[in-house]
């Protein structure tokens, strides 16, 4: 009586012998490196781009800091990158908020006001009309839209004759006012809102909200304005930023010293070399050019979070 194997115990038998003539492995073809997902490419030429770019960022404010530690001797017999013997940078602080009885306090004031009114409105008008622009639909939107875009294009310097003729009409010229109504529109600012609170907010938590009875104000002020909040910071330093450093607006409007802002008076101090005896100051132009960057510097740092993110509003979309 014959035997017969299974159909199981042949196939492993069967795959247990090794194929004829497959005594070598196959060769393995060599695959390309692949980045790991968390390794980022290095570029020389990148590098070498951003290094120049810091290099001609830093420099200046190197020698601003360094500027500002010496006399009017050591500013004339030193090198400009580097410290002289005398360190006088406390005496030029001292001499700079008590020279000519301390007109310089009274241009920082000025500058304060100017942003607070100026910036600080042109902030707040940015944050109505953007959210405005981006969750109500109203007839003539289109034209809104090419208006902000067409005056975001146009620079500020170009209107300034124009606004001069018009403020000079009104008798407004030579005032706080001149400086401060200009200041209070910001294209840019209304087109940033725009765009932020068109990604940031919504629109079921605005109906949410008044499906439970909810006003438009109260709808603005404690649904939207929170979740507005970076956008509103980058609005709020740029327009700090711009009408901080205005300085072509005030130098037509304004001739009384008493109401120049910090960009006007140290230029007015900077003058004053160029005229026959006049003060040559250099020391004080340069220790109050350095006093004036720092509150901008210190509220970039204290709210780099906050613009940052409201910068990125709008760049990816989900």
């Amino acid at each position: 009586m014959s035997s017969t194997s299974s159909p199981v115990t042949t196939a492993s038998q069967s795959a247990s012998v090794p194929a004829a003539g497959a005594t070598k492995s196959a060769p393995r073809l060599r695959t390309p490196r692949k980045h790991a997902p968390g390794r980022r490419k290095r570029s020389v030429l990148l590098t070498v781009l951003t290094g120049l770019i810091l290099l001609y960022t830093v420099v200046p404010l190197v020698w601003l800091v360094i500027s500002a530690t010496k006399t009017m001797d050591g500013l004339a017999n030193s090198s400009g990158l580097w410290f002289s013997d005398d360190f006088a940078l406390w005496d030029n602080i001292s001499q700079t908020f008590t020279y000519h009885d301390g007109i310089f306090v009274r241009w920082l004031l000025n500058t304060l006001l100017y942003v607070v009114l100026g910036a600080g409105g042109a902030t707040l008008l940015a944050i109505l009309g953007g959210y405005a622009l981006a969750k109500f639909n109203f007839p003539g939107k289109r034209a809104v839209f090419a208006v902000v875009i067409g005056a975001v294009a146009v620079p500020g310097t170009a209107l300034a004759v124009p606004t001069f003729l018009m403020f000079s009409k009104m008798g407004l010229t030579d005032t706080p006012w001149a400086v401060i109504i200009p200041s209070l529109v910001s294209p840019f600012g209304l087109y940033l809102m725009w765009v932020f609170a068109t990604e940031a907010i919504p629109v079921e938590l605005l109906e949410a909200a008044r499906i439970d009875g909810a006003g438009e104000v109260r709808t603005f002020f404690q649904v939207a304005m929170p979740l507005l909040a970076p956008g509103t910071v980058t609005v709020l330093l740029f327009t700090t930023v711009a009408t901080w450093n205005n300085y072509f607006l005030p130098l037509i409007m304004l001739k009384d010293p008493n109401w120049y802002p910090l960009t006007l008076g140290l230029d007015a101090w900077n003058n004053q070399a160029q005229t026959i005896g006049g003060d040559v100051i250099f020391n004080l132009v340069i220790t109050g050019s350095l006093l004036t960057i720092v509150p901008l510097i210190a509220a970039f740092l204290l709210l780099q979070r906050f613009w940052q993110s409201g910068l990125a509003a709008g760049s990816v979309k989900e």
